[in-house]
């Protein structure tokens, strides 16, 4: 892939999701060395630079490679707070069934079979549907990261990565558990962080990815804590996706899934916790007391009926809440534009009340709640000057979205498009797709590679 790029956008209508939420409209974006430089009107760009010009500076423009942006809308790149991308080789193989048999008649028996190769493809394929759809960055916790991790850095796109990790199984691994045992996975993990956060010209960082409260003891949420502050990174986990997660909690412990981990220590390091569905306002509080950022995955929670997550409240108590599709097995896609859709109108039917999560809420869940869940707030999440060039572009020219003159162009975005309106994607100034033709992977390989793979693992699991 390229280094990183310089560029510049002509003509676009840009919804920023700067602090004042700006739409501007036949702007230019300018892109050097994969940061944004400057956001504005085409007759303005000289001007942006303060003082004295740098020498050469008009001529540097000249010659930047361009995109065209007439007819296009420009959005900051979706950002993925959830997703477990290997997943995508499952899709479609359990569907309709309830998550505790989801889990272990279908899903863990078929991960058993999985090689570090399988991750790879399946990883790759996530990847080349996320960038399709307009998803430029992702946290994903699964098996054989590494693999993952030489995925995404050959596919352009950013991304968090953890291992799942897990301390109340842990013999198969030759690991006691129920000992304290657990070093073993939790120097898996902590291989991953140290080999991997910071590469790919900083594109890929990492966390630490304790799975749940029903397969992590306390001590060894604990230890994940405490190495994690070490590390300098945060921690991804689940946490009260289910209803019968809760009380199974409860009956074994005399708290809930969120009152479990807080008393580990675990919400001391920056923690991404997803679904939080099953939360109380006592939880709800806990949450916000530790800065715990949570990623919203309606798509799956309404597909094996999890629940509705009172998002309303967690972003009423100040809680930073991100969109995530969770895996494509219980999805069953990766398109970020309808996460966002879903999200609006499940809490609208939910509620009763159309003017629950409106679009605007779901747009900032999908770039700066994703971005800040995934700890690069800073960076990423909005188009403005100083963060890296992570930008989308739309084409507004279909049936489906005309007239596109009287409309809000956010909720246009959010209840009309789909993510087959992307058309260009763009990390870190480099070009990653454009007119819908992906630039550094192929995907009718990854597919065909896929197809293969999904077949054997399938063959292996009902082979008796």
């Amino acid at each position: 892939m390229a280094v990183l790029n310089d560029l510049i956008i002509d003509d676009v209508t840009v919804i920023t999701m700067d602090a004042e939420r700006r739409t501007m409209r036949s702007a230019t974006i300018v892109v050097e060395s994969g940061a944004i430089v400057y956001v504005g009107p085409a007759s303005e760009v000289l001007q942006a630079w303060a003082g004295e010009l740098p020498a050469g500076l008009a001529e540097r423009l000249e010659r930047m490679p361009r995109l065209q942006g007439r007819g296009r809308i420009a959005i900051p790149g979706l950002v993925n707070a959830h997703t477990h991308a290997a997943m995508a080789l499952f899709r479609g193989y359990a569907d309709d069934l309830m998550l505790q048999e989801w889990l272990t008649t279908k899903i863990f028996p078929i991960e058993a079979k999985l090689t570090p190769d399988d991750v790879y493809w399946g990883t790759s394929l996530a990847c080349a549907e996320m960038i399709k759809s307009g998803t430029t960055a992702f946290a994903d916790m699964y098996f054989f990261m590494d693999e993952a991790a030489q995925a995404v850095e050959k596919s352009g796109i950013r991304a968090s990565l953890s291992v799942g990790m897990g301390s109340l199984a842990q013999v198969a691994d030759g690991v006691d558990g129920g000992s304290g045992g657990f070093g073993a996975v939790l120097a898996r993990g902590t291989a991953l962080c140290e080999k991997w956060h910071g590469a790919a010209g900083g594109r890929i960082t990492t966390m630490l990815g304790p799975h749940a409260p029903y397969t992590c003891s306390v001590p060894f949420l604990s230890a994940v804590g405490e190495r994690a502050r070490q590390l300098g990174v945060g921690v991804h986990t689940h946490v009260s996706e289910t209803f019968r997660e809760v009380d199974e909690i409860r009956s074994a412990h005399g708290m809930s899934p969120v009152g479990y981990v807080e008393s580990s220590g675990l919400f001391d390091a920056p923690t991404l916790a997803a679904h939080c569905v099953a939360v109380s306002d006592e939880d709800i509080s806990i949450l916000a007391q530790h800065g715990v950022r949570v990623a919203h995955n309606p798509g799956s929670n309404m597909k094996l009926a999890s629940g509705v997550a009172p998002v309303e409240k967690m972003l009423a108590a100040g809680i930073t809440v991100g969109l995530g599709t969770d895996g494509a097995a219980s999805n069953n896609n990766l398109d970020m534009i309808e996460e966002m859709r879903l999200a609006g109108l499940l809490h609208k039917t939910a509620r009763r009340d159309p003017t629950a999560v409106p679009a605007h809420v779901c747009l900032e869940m999908a770039t700066r709640g994703g971005a800040a869940c995934l700890g690069l707030a800073g960076s990423i999440g909005s188009i403005e000057v100083g963060k890296r060039a992570d930008i989308v572009l739309l084409d507004f020219g279909a049936p489906h979205l005309a007239p596109v003159g009287i409309a809000d162009p956010v909720s246009h975005l959010v209840y009309a498009a789909s993510g087959a309106d992307v058309s260009a994607v763009i990390v870190d100034g480099c070009v990653l797709m454009d007119d819908r033709k992906l630039t550094t992977l192929d995907e009718h390989e990854i597919m065909a590679e896929v197809e293969r793979r999904a077949a054997r693992l399938v063959r292996a699991v009902n082979a008796k």
